[in-house]
């Protein structure tokens, strides 16, 4: 399995609120975020992990440098105006087979993940599963609808009748995908979200995987709210 990960966002509001260290280097149990996300992602059967820095992340950059791996670490350097667009980036040094992609702030429990992963690994039947999770913790969630069998039928963005899930920002498919994110960089769509309505539209079939609770980190308070959750027996 192969692993992604956007970190290129400015993390200004957390720098509006006073937190001083980049978003990836920000610290939960003493571990900065991007590091937790690379070793839960080498404990799940990593072969290769790759992450997106913007071109202003020197304190980021320098910290990955110094990084010792059992796997290829590929580092990309690139301000993009979207996630969208710091995935079609990684899409480019991605290897071919199933990768999983995330946000940096994305923070989930290590056992969920690595149920979630084996999930996706023993699947021979879906283009991609989704992490979805019935916890609203985001300031604008991506509403999930699906069919009785958990297959994705559309993305919403705002809350509908029978609404039971929104995305968690973990995402696992195969380079099949790339195909539309193409497409979509070069019809000028723009979001991430975006992209998954491509998806749909195209006729991928994705299954949503439940996850009890996902939690993301944008404000100064989510960290300690993050740490809790982590620690939660």
């Amino acid at each position: 399995m192969h692993y992604a990960i956007i970190a290129a966002g400015q993390g200004s509001r957390l720098a509006q609120e006073g937190v001083l260290k980049p978003k990836p280097l920000v610290e939960l149990g003493g571990t900065p975020m991007v590091k937790r996300l690379i070793d839960i992602m080498t404990r799940c059967h990593a072969e290769s992990v790759s992450i997106i820095v913007n071109e202003f992340m020197t304190e980021v950059r320098q910290y990955l440098s110094t990084l010792e791996l059992p796997v290829p670490l590929r580092v990309v350097v690139k301000t993009t105006p979207s996630s969208m667009h710091s995935f079609h980036e990684l899409s480019r040094v991605l290897p071919e087979g199933k990768f999983c992609l995330t946000t940096v702030d994305t923070i989930f429990r290590e056992s969920d993940f690595a149920r979630y992963i084996e999930a996706f690994e023993a699947d021979t039947t879906h283009d991609g599963m989704w992490a979805v999770t019935p916890f609203i913790d985001d300031e604008k969630p991506l509403y999930v609808e699906v069919d009785p069998s958990m297959r994705i039928t559309a993305f919403r963005d705002q809350s509908f009748d029978g609404a039971r899930y929104v995305s968690g920002g973990i995402y696992a498919m195969t380079h099949r995908a790339f195909g539309v994110l193409d497409r979509c960089i070069d019809q000028g769509v723009a979001r991430m979200r975006n992209f998954q309505r491509a998806l749909v539209e195209a006729g991928f079939n994705l299954q949503a995987y439940s996850i009890d609770k996902i939690v993301d980190v944008d404000h100064a308070a989510d960290i300690a709210t993050a740490e809790r959750f982590i620690n939660e027996r």
